[in-house]
């Protein structure tokens, strides 16, 4: 008897040390008010996601809710209004599988919304599911489809700087080796969904990399964010029935909920001082190194030039990049403020001041040349 009470106790307090040191999540402060402020969060309806928006919403952002189940997500934007006590918070569609969704959500947030500081690309698959489509629909689900969405949304992002992207990858980029020859071949058979998986989490944290060198001087700066182990629908909507009743209590015991998983995409899009990091990777909260073929540059450019053509991008809009945004008139009042004046007055920008493109590309350059000996957190 006192055998077995000593080896529950010492199962016991194993658990706690690897729960609080390895999967437990470190909550991650920011900006305490985003009043006057609007966040779109992908794929918000549920698990990190959801609890993602919740917090913006908390924070009293305006929250776009861009989702490809209507039904799943208004009833999500219902409950966040419910929970958060903020009525700014609405859901729009948007399929990331469909090239034709993406430019019609650009096209109606664009056209009825005034302002866009904060853009999340959470929504992501791990499997293809039934579906048996002519491209590879997790490269497009994961990378390709937030790749159109940030071009065709970038204007109003820089119209709005100083604002932020973040793109929720995962540690799978580690395993990831794009095939430029096969990157948009069909994905058939679950090894292949495995290696098509991490190949679009390495796609993931290569545009974070490369965007970021796009907009130097702009004031949209770009992360890339690991949630960590997280107990989530993306964990356990592609396991077979009979095994869930056998992974839910594990899952329960050594991964994250949806809520710690929240904790590093918030700090990369309310954390102040982490502009100079702008590109770079991020886990628990903490810039992370990454592996010698997510921190290449020409793999990273290379990528991109292949994303436009995959996204359908033409020439002329490839010059959204490259233009000036209007600045904003200082003595005309916001859309926000006229709009709903005693709820959510405009807000002054992320703290601090925007550095001058001079000093933005110089820092930048520092930093690429010091990732390879930061020590991960």
């Amino acid at each position: 008897m006192e055998a077995l009470l000593l080896g529950t106790g010492l199962l016991l307090g194993a658990y706690v040390l690897v729960y609080y040191n390895l999967v437990k999540a470190p909550p991650c402060g920011g900006l305490g008010s985003l009043r006057g402020r609007t966040a779109v969060v992908t794929g918000a309806n549920s698990g990190i996601g959801k609890m993602t928006a919740l917090e913006l919403a908390r924070r009293g952002a305006r929250v776009v809710l861009a989702c490809r189940s209507r039904e799943r997500g208004e009833a999500a934007a219902f409950d966040l209004r419910q929970e958060s006590g903020n009525n700014e918070v609405i859901f729009m569609a948007l399929d990331l599988a469909s090239l034709t969704s993406v430019r019609a959500f650009a096209t109606a947030f664009l056209s009825s919304e005034p302002r866009l500081d904060i853009l999340i690309h959470n929504a992501g698959i791990s499997s293809c599911g039934r579906s048996r489509e002519t491209f590879n629909l997790l490269l497009r689900v994961n990378h390709i489809g937030p790749f159109l969405l940030t071009h065709l949304l970038l204007p109003r992002l820089k119209m709005c700087a100083p604002s932020r992207v973040v793109v929720v990858s995962s540690a799978a980029h580690r395993r990831g080796r794009l095939d430029f020859a096969h990157l948009d071949q069909p994905v058939v058979g679950w090894q292949q969904e495995l290696r098509a998986y991490a190949d679009s989490k390495l796609a993931n944290v290569l545009f974070a990399r490369e965007l970021a060198t796009q907009l130097e001087g702009t004031g949209v700066t770009c992360y890339a964010a690991h949630p960590g182990p997280v107990n989530s629908e993306l964990f356990l909507r592609h396991v077979p029935g009979w095994l869930r009743p056998l992974l839910c209590p594990l899952a329960w015991l050594v991964l994250r909920t949806p809520r710690g998983g929240a904790q590093t995409p918030l700090y990369c899009a309310l954390q102040d001082g982490i502009e100079p990091l702008s590109g770079r990777y991020f886990a628990n909260c903490h810039v992370e190194e990454v592996p010698p073929a997510a921190r290449d540059d020409r793999v990273a450019h290379r990528l991109w030039e292949a994303s436009k053509r995959l996204a359908g991008l033409g020439p002329g809009e490839d010059d959204d990049l490259n233009e000036e945004p209007q600045p904003e008139d200082p003595g005309a009042p916001s859309p926000m403020s006229t709009t709903h004046p005693e709820e959510f007055p405009v807000s002054e920008p992320f703290p601090g001041t925007q550095s001058s493109p001079d000093l933005s590309k110089l820092t930048h350059r520092i930093q690429a040349k010091a990732e390879p000996v930061l020590q991960s957190s």
